[in-house]
């Protein structure tokens, strides 16, 4: 890990917002190259009935997740917590884990991940994706790149489909 030498300071007027999908964007705040590596951090806001992130893994890095506003539904290995403004969850290295907003929730989510990675040109592939300006298959051929192995989970396949409840 480098040594970062000053502090770091993102305004939210520069930070740059991508939209990962419909109703979901991702405000870059920092990453691995700006911290000296020690952590990659966004803001998550997504809106109300949107399916949020599937399940993945990473087996680098933990990834924190801080609820500033609303309801946050998480996969954590086999079950699905409901998180609330103010909880912090953390997601240890290859630990399955998804988060979406809770039924009639909007969340607003700050997410750091530790150690940090190079993870903001993942991010920029999803607005990508989102916009139609990019191959969905890119997103699965960058796991390795990104530390992002996504998995199937069937508690949270059935989540999803009974999220109106």
């Amino acid at each position: 890990m480098e040594t970062q030498s000053k502090h770091l300071l993102v305004r939210a007027s520069d930070a740059e917002v991508l939209a990962s999908r419909p109703g979901s964007f991702v405000t870059l705040l920092a990453d691995s190259h700006t911290t000296g590596g020690a952590l990659t951090s966004n803001r998550a806001t997504l809106r109300k009935g949107v399916d949020g992130t599937p399940p993945h893994f990473h087996t680098k890095a933990s990834e924190l997740l801080f609820v500033l506003d609303g309801s946050l539904r998480v996969l954590a290995g086999d079950e699905v917590l409901t998180l609330h403004e103010g909880d912090l969850f953390v997601a240890p290295p290859r630990m399955p884990h998804a988060w979406a907003p809770a039924p009639d929730s909007d969340a607003d989510v700050l997410v750091v991940f530790t150690p940090g990675i190079g993870r903001f040109d993942y991010y920029r592939l999803l607005d990508r994706v989102n916009r139609g300006e990019a191959d969905p298959a890119e997103i699965k051929e960058s796991q390795e790149r990104y530390d992002n192995h996504y998995v199937e989970s069937a508690i949270w396949r059935e989540h999803l489909a009974a999220k109106g409840d």
